[in-house]
């Protein structure tokens, strides 16, 4: 745990990073917008409960230790962002199976469940887009056709009732991801995010550390959660990706598969 501390040390005194989709837009404005503006009606799905639970996914989840761990991260989250204004959050880690995805649906799923908190989920790992999979979760359209021009944004914009997040989710791969992530279809979105959603807390499920994705990202939201799992991220990734996060404002660090604990997660 000695290097994930360090990690934290070193990036806890960093200032908030702005939104550069959203410069210029004034918090007097915003707050405006989102109490004349009515609820956008987006299109609605029902989540395939067994796989929801074969996931460990919210609300299915048996476990009460995680479950009680995921409402101690959204608590500590809702702190920090609610004292510092902040709304959006990218989730990484530093390589494949370390659980960001799970961490970032659960999370999601967790702030939803709070009364006064409304999310929205946007898988933005173009490499290896799996919340939809892990929701068991069938559309049309989704962020990869938006991108590409076959879909208009609200057409890959969904709503599920339990739990109750807005989705945008993805099935394509990108080769040139981090391109992607600058491009003026992704900027469009962002701006339709910040108009249509401006109390919303987004969560963007990120790639690992491995591309520059997260790096050419990083700047258009306020936090970065980082996802490590004991037993199975080794101490080498983490020390490399402490460069790495030094410039990025990390708001926490997830431990998962933790053995210091019988909750399965813990929260740093």
């Amino acid at each position: 745990m000695s290097v994930i501390e360090n990690a934290l040390s070193r990036v806890r005194n960093l200032g908030q990073r702005k939104l550069a989709a959203t410069s210029g837009r004034s918090k007097a404005n915003a707050t405006a917008a989102a109490e004349l503006a009515p609820a956008p009606q987006y299109q609605r799905v029902t989540l395939d409960s067994v796989v929801l639970e074969r996931n460990h996914v919210l609300p299915q989840m048996a476990d009460h230790a995680a479950l009680r761990a995921y409402k101690i991260l959204r608590t500590r989250l809702l702190q920090r962002f609610t004292a510092n204004d902040w709304r959006w959050l990218a989730v990484t880690s530093t390589k494949p199976g370390d659980g960001k995805t799970l961490t970032s649906i659960n999370l999601a799923a967790a702030l939803s469940q709070d009364p006064n908190t409304r999310v929205c989920l946007v898988d933005l790992d173009l490499q290896r887009p799996q919340v939809a999979a892990q929701l068991g979760m069938h559309f049309k359209a989704g962020l990869g056709e938006y991108l590409v021009g076959e879909a208009e944004a609200h057409q890959a914009i969904y709503m599920c009732e339990s739990p109750g997040i807005v989705v945008i989710p993805n099935n394509r791969t990108f080769e040139h991801s981090s391109e992607m992530l600058a491009s003026a279809r992704t900027l469009e979105l962002l701006r339709l995010i910040d108009a249509e959603m401006p109390k919303h807390i987004v969560i963007f499920d990120m790639p690992p550390l491995t591309s520059d994705d997260v790096l050419t990202f990083a700047p258009r939201v306020h936090g970065v959660l980082f996802v490590v799992a004991e037993g199975w991220t080794e101490r080498a990734t983490v020390e490399k990706a402490k460069e790495l996060l030094a410039e990025m404002n990390v708001v926490g660090v997830v431990l998962n598969r933790s053995a210091e604990r019988d909750d399965g997660l813990a929260y740093y």
